[in-house]
């Protein structure tokens, strides 16, 4: 969703970082360069106004213009202040005194209510929270059925009553069956409109009465840029709203209302929706992602996800393998599934350093389809030829074609890197005994 900024704002540090010493006219050249940026990225008006200000008042000083590496410096004070306007420090729910915490999920129809309820569940059992859904959208036709449908998918259970209107009694009757089931977190999804109207704000308002809520959160939809704001600021002015989640944020719109939302309602950003799948939604960390829009990846993130895919005890036989050179078809198809559990290639990139300035590069675009390729060649390969792909001949490679969908040309593509692969991991074996990785005779080679 940033691309665009990001590459905005490293050409202008890029730019500034070729000075070797900065004046007053330097930083207000970067400061206006970076304010049309924001604004082109559909940061409201009045915070940007506020957040330059607030940087023109740090950099420009002494301080900069005499330290060793002022670019640096400006940059630091920038970072800084993206992390105070996306609100400084990591919000989480707020815990009841007494179980069940109840959470009502209140927004526009659209905005992905019902899945953030589900991924909010997932997330939820993962941090050894036993939820609960209440399915009390009454209005969108489908919504009940939805919500058990993702309940059903993921093993958490779902109330419902078919056929009931009465939105606030069944939230009640929700909470209280949960309370009876020793579930510690109840998540109410409510009915949204295409937009705001007083007949769902009274309903809202009554359900929040019937559950007495531990925490009220806004379910907003990024791509919708500034009206995010305006949706933003309507619910807050009917409800005690405690927080948002942000839902949409892998897609391809400028990603201002991200930037806009927590400095104009005050209320912190809890989570953000990545992708449609279950596990698609994160805890929203403000620095890791003002580290994402200066181009500065996002590590710890990274981590993260590797740590909740990969398992340790096979990293480590996999780590053996490596040393040894004895890497398999089976195991590179293992790697291959575990990265791909990550998430979209394209996104684990992204939290990588500096991949910002190669995506630039021709030919440097990750195709998802090339794995899914790959993946299914090795699929139509017994477990022999996965183990020994010498075997592989003319006829079997054909198979394997014909079984992936492939041309042969494809197998023969995909077997003569991984052959490539294994020499180079020969090589590295080789040198770490103290061996020279080429054998005499190579032109250059010195024994």
């Amino acid at each position: 969703m940033f691309d665009q900024l990001t590459q905005r704002l490293q050409g202008i540090f890029g730019r500034l970082r070729g000075k070797g010493k900065l004046n007053e006219s330097d930083v207000n050249e970067v400061l206006r360069e970076v304010r049309l940026a924001l604004l082109e990225a559909d940061v409201n008006f009045k915070v940007v106004r506020e957040f330059i200000a607030r940087i023109r008042a740090k950099a420009v000083g002494e301080e900069v213009f005499n330290s060793l590496s002022p670019a640096q410096t400006v940059v630091k004070i920038v970072h800084a202040e993206l992390v105070a306007l996306l609100g400084s420090k990591t919000a989480k729910l707020t815990v009841a005194p007494a179980p069940p915490t109840v959470v009502l999920l209140s927004g526009l129809q659209g905005s992905g209510k019902t899945t953030t309820a589900a991924k909010l569940a997932l997330a939820s059992r993962k941090g050894g929270k036993k939820p609960y859904l209440v399915a009390a959208d009454v209005h969108r036709p489908a919504a009940v059925d939805q919500l058990q449908a993702l309940g059903r998918q993921l093993d958490i259970p779902v109330y419902a009553e078919e056929g009931v209107q009465d939105a606030a009694g069944i939230a009640g009757r929700g909470v209280a069956r949960a309370k009876s089931l020793a579930r510690d977190l109840v998540l109410v999804d409510t009915a949204g409109r295409s937009q705001l109207d007083e007949e769902m704000m009274e309903e809202a308002g009554r359900i929040a009465a019937a559950v007495r809520p531990t925490e009220i959160l806004l379910v907003v939809d990024a791509m919708t840029g500034q009206e995010a704001v305006a949706v933003a600021e309507g619910f807050r002015a009917r409800l005690q709203l405690t927080g948002l989640i942000l839902t949409k944020l892998d897609g391809d719109a400028r990603g201002g209302a991200a930037l806009s939302i927590r400095e104009i309602t005050g209320c912190p950003i809890l989570y953000v929706g990545v992708g449609e799948k279950p596990d698609a939604l994160e805890p929203f960390h403000p620095d890791r992602l003002a580290s994402r829009i200066l181009g500065m990846g996002d590590v710890l993130t990274l981590i993260e996800k590797a740590q909740e895919v990969v398992d340790v005890q096979k990293a480590a036989q996999m780590e053996r393998k490596l040393r040894r050179a004895e890497l398999t078809l089976e195991d590179f198809l293992e790697q291959l599934r575990q990265v791909r559990r990550m998430g979209p290639l394209n996104q684990i990139l992204s939290l990588l350093p500096g991949v910002g300035e190669l995506k630039k590069m021709k030919n440097m675009e990750v195709d998802e389809r090339e794995l899914s390729r790959v993946e299914a060649i090795i699929c139509s390969m017994t477990r022999d030829e996965r183990h020994n792909p010498v075997v592989i001949n003319g006829s079997r490679r054909r198979r394997i074609a014909n079984g992936s969908g492939c041309s042969v040309q494809d197998v023969n593509r995909l077997l003569k890197q991984f052959e490539d692969t294994r020499k180079l991991l020969k090589n590295l074996a080789g040198m770490k005994k103290g061996k020279h990785p080429f054998p005499p005779g190579i032109p250059g080679f010195k024994p």
